[in-house]
């Protein structure tokens, strides 16, 4: 289809212990223009408790959205608020978990079951706020995976205003599996999200689920507005560098993996000075050099001593020496022969 170029026209999914700010940072070396969330965060965690941890972000992050987990429309729009306040970019509503954990505390995936709650959350996080609101949910749940049933929960929820919906293209099955296996089982229905792009026109729809190269989002993008990836994002990070050309702009620039690092370093250090473990930072970065030369031995390193007390950057340095001892080795022997 052809659209103006959405602010969600290539976002990366909230994912719990990957997408922190680290993550995030870390993402936005590769990347100006992709849409990046935060993991997953309940209003009780930000109510009750330490908001200015689980909220800081570095200004280079955005566009950057906070995803919210909850079912109280007082407690998400004093949240929704509080996002404002920190300088986010979008509140986002969770409406597709399917944990354990999200189940047994009203939130998640289940609040599909009760369109006009979710429609009354959205309202109170956007009467609490001027920032954007948005949701992401499954296209069903259990036995109410019918398109009409979707469209029926879309057609409530948009009545607020809220006209950013990010579709996870499987239902969720609230009993019997676990939340990976709600990632992995329940078939994907991509038609029943371009279905509801067609009979909601002026809404952005973004596709979720399955996605994991350029070549499916490009087919997506010519039935909706936007794609999101998630784990394929997370391990082969390096899929990133190429999305600002392949998706915003046809002149952008594709850094190489060392420039990354070179961008990447300073925030270690400075994150190192306030503190903050090495490991916290490189756990993100084992996949940048999948697939390539002398990707064993980063991982090894990393993973080795970056955990260890008093790591520090020179860790980094030794892991990519280690890149180019082997890119060096693979020269020589190519020119040898």
């Amino acid at each position: 289809m052809t659209t103006s170029l959405s602010t969600h026209r290539f976002c990366i999914a909230p994912m719990l212990d990957w997408s922190d700010r680290h993550c995030r940072y870390f993402w936005r070396t590769l990347s100006e223009h992709a849409l990046l969330y935060t993991e997953m965060i309940t209003t009780g965690a930000l109510l009750r408790g330490d908001a200015e941890r689980l909220l800081q972000f570095d200004r280079r992050e955005h566009p950057v959205a906070l995803q919210l987990g909850g079912s109280n429309p007082l407690d998400l729009g004093a949240c929704a608020r509080i996002a404002e306040e920190h300088g986010y970019d979008e509140v986002n509503l969770n409406c597709g978990c399917p944990s354990d954990r999200v189940r047994n505390g009203a939130f998640g995936a289940c609040l599909m079951a009760n369109p006009n709650l979710v429609a009354d959350c959205i309202k109170a996080m956007q009467d609490a706020s001027s920032i954007r609101v948005t949701i992401k949910h499954r296209i069903g749940i259990d036995d109410i995976d019918s398109y009409a049933a979707m469209a029926n929960f879309v057609d409530i929820v948009a009545a607020t205003g809220c006209n950013v919906f990010i579709v996870h293209a499987r239902k969720a099955w609230l009993s019997g599996l676990s939340p990976k296996e709600n990632r992995e089982i329940p078939p994907l229905r991509y038609d029943d999200i371009y279905r509801l792009k067609q009979d909601f026109p002026h809404l952005t729809v973004v596709i979720n689920g399955g996605i994991n190269n350029f070549e499916a989002c490009h087919e997506h993008l010519r039935h909706v507005d936007g794609v999101m990836l998630g784990r394929s994002a997370y391990h082969h990070p390096y899929l990133l560098a190429s999305t600002d050309r392949e998706f915003f702009d046809p002149n952008a620039r594709i850094k190489t993996r060392p420039e990354v690092m070179t961008e990447f370093l300073p925030y270690i250090e400075r994150e190192l000075q306030r503190g903050n473990s090495l490991h916290s930072m490189t756990r993100h970065i084992l996949g940048l050099y999948q697939a390539m030369p002398g990707a064993r031995q980063f991982r090894r390193i990393l993973s080795e001593h970056g955990p260890r007390a008093g790591a520090d950057r020179s860790v980094v340095i030794a892991a990519l020496t280690a890149v180019e001892r082997e890119l060096v080795a693979l020269s020589a022997v190519h020119h040898s022969g």
